[in-house]
């Protein structure tokens, strides 16, 4: 009988590489304007690379970028990026198609929500406020809160405590299979890979299912829960 749902945040619930590329485009483009001088394309593809490197969550980023790039860090440029970033950001901060329609639908069915996320917690709950998803789950745990990455068991087997749930009560919804889905089944929980958010081009998953809408959630479970 499952129970409960837990998700990833990024790549899972919300667009958030469509969201990074859309505001790193942005913002450099605000500090050629303000006077840096590179080519945007390049300019892009090298803060990409540094995200890859460094972690998608580096908060000095642009301070990194422009003291590879002119020496130095000029708060003109370096305030421009920003702004420009931060506006862009939360323009094209988006769900995916039918997260909100699936779930509501979990909710009604009487399934505790959750979400796992390696994300700090202050940028997991903005970017979950800012979406008006703050009421929805029963949980969320952030690297804030467990001090283990995916696929660290911690973070899944701290989900289950909290939600009072056994393992095999739960689904897990993620985009990475080396983290989501390895994670999850350490301690026991079924999985689903969110193939509509893979940036990996990932052939084989791993999971016990995979799904290219998040709708197909809602089938599963009650196939599973014999509804």
């Amino acid at each position: 009988m499952i129970k409960a749902v837990i998700f990833d945040l990024d790549n899972t619930l919300l667009d958030f590489i469509k969201m990074k590329q859309f505001a790193v485009q942005a913002a450099i483009s605000s500090m050629v304007e303000a006077g840096l001088e590179v080519d945007e394309g390049e300019a892009c593809n090298n803060i990409f690379r540094m995200y890859e490197e460094g972690g998608w969550e580096n908060q000095s980023i642009f301070n990194d970028f422009l003291d590879k790039e002119i020496g130095s860090v000029d708060h003109k440029l370096l305030a421009a990026g920003i702004v420009a970033y931060r506006r862009a950001r939360e323009a094209s901060l988006q769900l995916y198609p039918n997260v909100n329609k699936t779930l509501f639908e979990l909710l009604k069915m009487g399934i505790k929500l959750a979400v796992v996320s390696d994300a700090p917690s202050r940028e997991a709950w903005m970017r979950i406020y800012y979406l008006n998803l703050h009421h929805v789950f029963d949980l969320v745990l952030t690297i804030d809160d467990t001090g283990a990455r995916k696929p660290s068991s911690k973070p899944f087997a701290m989900a289950l405590e909290s939600l009072k749930i056994k393992a095999d009560d739960a689904i897990m919804v993620g985009d990475w299979p080396e983290r989501d889905v390895e994670g999850a089944k350490k301690v026991g929980m079924r999985t689903i890979f969110a193939r509509y958010g893979d940036t990996f081009e990932t052939k084989h998953s791993g999971a016990d299912w995979d799904v290219n809408d998040i709708y197909e959630i809602v089938g599963i479970i009650k196939e599973l829960n014999g509804a």
